[in-house]
């Protein structure tokens, strides 16, 4: 007799047998979860990110069907899992040996559907999941979408755009990255901010550190203390001043 097709309701089964409420209380504090805050209304079970990719492991046959009835779930650990299977299943259609473009496409129409319905609505959420689905599908593909998203309202939506080029840095291409960052240098929010800063400091930290200094070197001036502090992180403290004083 067969196994039975995995299903949503068995993950979430798999992960409240490991829940530790006292790391939920946790979990709830450090994501930012009470009125106004950016997490405002997160449910967390207490499953740290360890044990829930382990428990997504087990469900690697997950149909995209039931990953969406996690997706759509109000606990965090269920989204988190969900993301983790369709990173997994992204990593496996991108394999030459089990290369699926059919299978990509609808991985990437999921996800894209879950941005957009604000499902990947934390930060852990977006930088799990924006360079492990998105980036490789645009590392070789134009990248309007990109642009179209870091120009929403939302929170999340730039930070899925500045994430997925993570991708195209590791590959040494910063091109999209800056123009990204020259769109949202005015946009405050604090988590905005730090991706920003996050993806220039990465600029100059794998590909080459005088495109960071040249950008910082036009930027610095209208950059917020945050975005500025992390991209000048790994500059020397005399170079971390001088761009701090432009501002």
């Amino acid at each position: 007799m067969s196994e039975p097709a995995p299903t949503a309701a068995a993950v979430r089964e798999a992960l409240a047998e490991i829940a530790d409420p006292a790391d939920a209380i946790h979990l709830q504090r450090f994501f930012k979860t009470g009125p106004g805050e950016y997490g405002e209304g997160d449910v967390f079970l207490g499953v740290r990110v360890p044990r829930t990719r382990a428990v997504a492991k087990r469900f690697a046959l997950l149909p995209l069907s039931e990953i969406d009835e996690l997706l759509n779930s109000p606990v965090h650990e269920h989204r988190l899992a969900g993301l983790v299977l369709l990173n997994n299943a992204m990593a496996k259609a991108m394999k030459p040996r089990t290369y699926d473009l059919a299978a990509q496409e609808r991985i990437v129409d999921r996800y894209l559907s879950a941005v957009r319905r604000g499902r990947v609505n934390n930060w852990d959420l977006v930088d799990i999941s924006a360079e492990n689905i998105l980036g490789p599908w645009l590392l070789d593909r134009p990248r309007d979408l990109l642009f179209e998203l870091a120009q929403r309202n939302s929170l999340w939506e730039p930070r899925v755009a500045l994430l997925t080029t993570f991708t195209f840095i590791r590959a040494g291409d910063a091109t999209t990255t800056f123009e990204l960052c020259e769109i949202l240098l005015p946009d405050r929010r604090d988590l905005i901010q730090k991706a920003v800063g996050w993806m220039l400091r990465e600029i100059g930290k794998r590909i080459d550190r005088k495109l960071l200094t040249d950008f910082l070197d036009r930027h610095a001036a209208e950059m917020g203390r945050t975005a500025l502090g992390y991209a000048t992180e790994h500059l020397d403290a005399e170079a971390r001043q001088a761009y701090r004083s432009m501002r």
